[in-house]
């Protein structure tokens, strides 16, 4: 059975996300915590987040082996896009692209 949280609306660019998350997928629950600690960027904390609440959402469901559970998604997808106007030379605007994420990451017990 799969145990999934997501988080919404998460202020990163996708890009720079589904790099990070491609080192978790796989792995086990306990030792994608564990590389996602030591990463220095700021998608790391956010992928740390949404796996920590898939174990939550696991130990509430009476996982007996919450050790045993491998990270069998984690998935990033574009959210909305913020778009503002920065002025620019002869009268001209220029668009800033402030991109959103939809994280996903699923666990499940390998049997």
């Amino acid at each position: 059975m799969d145990y999934q949280a997501v988080i919404r609306y998460a202020r990163i660019s996708p890009t720079k996300l589904r790099h990070i998350a491609d080192l978790v997928r796989g792995r086990s629950a306990r030792d994608g915590l564990e590389t996602l600690r030591y990463l220095p960027h700021r998608g790391a904390r956010m992928l740390e987040k949404a796996l920590k609440s898939a174990i939550a959402n696991a130990e509430e469901r009476n996982v007996r082996n919450a050790d045993s559970l491998v990270v069998t998604k984690a998935g990033v997808d574009t959210g909305p896009t913020l778009k503002r106007i920065q002025p620019h030379a002869r009268g001209m605007g220029f668009m800033i692209k402030k991109r959103m994420s939809h994280i996903t990451v699923a666990i499940s017990s390998p049997e």
